[in-house]
């Protein structure tokens, strides 16, 4: 039986709302993304209330059994820090409000979790999302395939769909797991070989 489990990638402006229905075997299947959003030019409470509408929306339409969210960490933009964290909190409180069990999840467990590299971009983890959802093009914009990611990162860290969660001894130097999916292993062959193909630069001037 799949696991349905949403993500959230936080934020005032843009907040991406993910759904995804996981099986025992890692095979995921999308359910529904959207991308809030919120103008600038409102007041704050107002802003606040847009996205709590539009995540509490989602939470009932699709009744999902694991919230994910994106970790709130440090930035150099004290105001996307501030809109980020509040927007966690809403999330956080709507999710208790219905008994559902949170887990928060920083970038770099959800790009090892994804792709099998624990430093990948926004491009890299867009394009094994959609690989990973047979999906024809990468969700857009990047805060939806964030969500995305987010949902499908906890089923599988954390066992949620039925699989057999890693332990610390089984993870991979980096924060790897070794039980990657088909998508992931073609993502990180496509990869190595793409390095390969590129000769050494020249330490010469």
């Amino acid at each position: 039986m799949p696991v349905r489990v949403l993500g959230i990638d936080p934020g005032l402006t843009r907040c991406g709302v993910g759904v995804v229905d996981v099986s025992g075997n890692r095979s995921a299947t999308l359910v529904d993304v959207t991308v809030l959003r919120s103008d600038p030019g409102l007041a704050l409470e107002r802003r606040l209330l847009l996205i709590s509408d539009g995540i509490e929306d989602m939470l009932d339409r699709h009744q999902p059994a694991f919230v994910a969210i994106e970790r709130v960490f440090a930035q150099h933009n004290v105001s996307t820090v501030m809109g980020t964290a509040q927007i966690s909190g809403v999330a956080l409180m709507l999710a208790a409000r219905r008994g559902l069990p949170v887990s928060l999840h920083t970038p770099s467990e959800v790009k090892a979790a994804i792709t099998g590299y624990g430093s990948a971009d926004k491009k890299q983890v867009g394009t094994m999302v959609a690989r990973i959802l047979g999906l024809a093009e990468i969700p857009k914009p990047a805060d939806a395939a964030d969500a995305l990611a987010l949902a499908i990162c906890h089923a599988w860290r954390t066992g949620a769909s039925g699989g057999t969660l890693p332990t610390a001894a089984s993870l991979a130097p980096g924060g790897q797991t070794p039980a990657q999916t088909p998508a992931q292993k073609a993502w990180l062959a496509a990869e190595r070989s793409a390095a390969a193909s590129v000769p050494p630069r020249s330490l010469k001037r």
